[in-house]
């Protein structure tokens, strides 16, 4: 019996053998073949062309999905071919420096694509991402049919911010044919065909609020793509995320009957931005003139019917500033209106203004003359030679308004409040 087993085992390792031996000649004749040669030439100046295409023509920086995939393809041959040397010629192969070189660049590719990932976590911060099924992007379910992301971006903006391509993609394979995306940029646009042209824009300036027509308007056609179907979801984005696509957000959540007040939606949309579990920083909307816009639409909603209130011309009378730090009397300051995006009034202690500085009561009284009429959205911009006082934002004016510093647009952030007294405040005085 050992006999017998002895020479089935003698017979097994002839017949492997033979079989290996058999495999490492056909894996030799291919692999030292002139086709195979000619093959992995022409593959090495492809991946070299493709390189100098990048560095020459392009202005991005980083590798381009087109040229990545071609380069990664290509990556993955040589890696084989290596394998399989390796597995005729033995490990000597491996240290060829070509060879080297190709595994280089295969790890390289690896971990730029790691770093892209950490700088878009970086600028994201700690707004909610979402991270499932090979996705990694700067984008939050505000509710099951509301999406809120940053800007989707191409060239080197896609580095840090969402890259255009993966947004579209997960929109497609999530969503295909019921989304709708909404661009609230003024200063930045993308091709919509990424999106099948199903994008709409509403011109806000960065740090501003849209107009009151403007989110009526918005709020409409949202409730009329959200109707067609109950699949059908909207994407809203500015460039970071927070500040005017919160705003909007709000405004779809009242539309939608979600929520019924201003102050419960932006709440609901601070906790859904903010992922509390990397840091404790509040990613909703900030800015007072935002929040306030929010509690006009609220107004016009259950007030008016969702229709504007009727039209009503103030003249602009006076500005009282409490408690100017410093040593200042008020005559360094310039005030531009705007209404319908022009500067349609400006003034100064030497033009269309008296300034009087009240020293005892820490206050500067200016009388405003020669301002047109006010209507509608109405912004006043402040400047002085140091730093801050920003802007107010009104949109249907009484005819008195008080606004204490936290109410202020940047004036609210505690970087200003070593400049701004806790008593700072602007008063508006208005005349029909």
């Amino acid at each position: 019996i050992h006999n017998v087993f002895c020479r089935k085992s003698v017979i097994n390792f002839i017949f492997i053998s033979f079989c290996r031996g058999k495999i490492n000649k056909i894996l030799h004749s291919v692999l030292s073949s002139f086709a195979c040669g000619i093959f992995g030439l022409l593959l090495i100046f492809l991946d070299i062309s493709l390189v100098i295409i990048d560095l020459v023509f392009t202005d991005k920086i980083y590798i381009p999905l087109g040229y990545r995939s071609v380069s990664l393809a290509i990556a993955l041959f040589f890696f084989l071919e290596l394998l399989l040397r390796v597995c005729v010629e033995g490990l000597a192969v491996f240290f060829r420096p070509l060879r080297l070189i190709i595994f280089m660049r295969l790890c390289l590719l690896a971990r730029q694509k790691r770093l892209e990932q950490l700088t878009r976590r970086m600028v994201s911060g700690n707004k909610r991402r979402y991270t499932r099924g090979g996705f990694d992007l700067d984008l939050t379910y505000v509710t099951e049919h509301i999406i809120a992301m940053s800007f989707p971006s191409s060239g080197k903006q896609s580095w840090y911010r969402n890259p255009i391509t993966e947004v579209a993609r997960f929109l497609d394979s999530k969503h295909q044919g019921h989304y709708q995306v909404y661009n609230l940029c003024s200063e930045k646009e993308y091709d919509p065909k990424y999106f099948h042209y199903r994008v709409n824009r509403v011109m806000i300036d960065d740090h501003n609020v849209p107009t009151l027509h403007d989110m009526v308007e918005f709020s409409k056609d949202v409730d009329k793509w959200m109707s067609k179907d109950k699949e059908n979801v909207v994407v809203i984005h500015c460039k970071g995320g927070k500040g005017r696509t919160g705003t909007m957000v709000c405004v779809c959540l009242i539309t939608r009957g979600i929520f019924l007040t201003a102050q419960q939606s932006l709440r609901y949309f601070g906790q859904r931005r903010t992922n509390k579990t990397s840091s404790t920083k509040f990613q909703g909307v900030e800015t007072p003139s935002q929040n306030r816009y929010v509690g006009y639409f609220e107004e016009v909603k259950h007030t008016y019917d969702w229709n504007l209130p009727p039209t009503k011309f103030l003249l602009l009378k006076k500005f009282i500033i409490y408690s100017i730090h410093g040593n200042g009397n008020g005559c360094d300051l310039t005030m531009q209106v705007i209404m319908k995006q022009s500067i349609i009034y400006s003034c100064s202690s030497s033009q269309n203004a008296k300034i009087f500085h009240d020293s005892e009561s820490n206050r500067v009284i200016i009388h405003i003359f020669s301002c047109p009429p006010l209507c509608d959205d109405v912004k006043m911009q402040f400047f002085l030679s140091s730093p801050f006082l920003k802007k107010l934002y009104q949109g249907c004016p009484p005819a008195w308004l008080y606004l204490p510093r936290n109410e202020l647009d940047k004036l609210h952030k505690p970087k200003a409040w070593k400049i701004y007294q806790p008593d700072f405040a602007v008063e508006i005085y208005f005349e029909e």
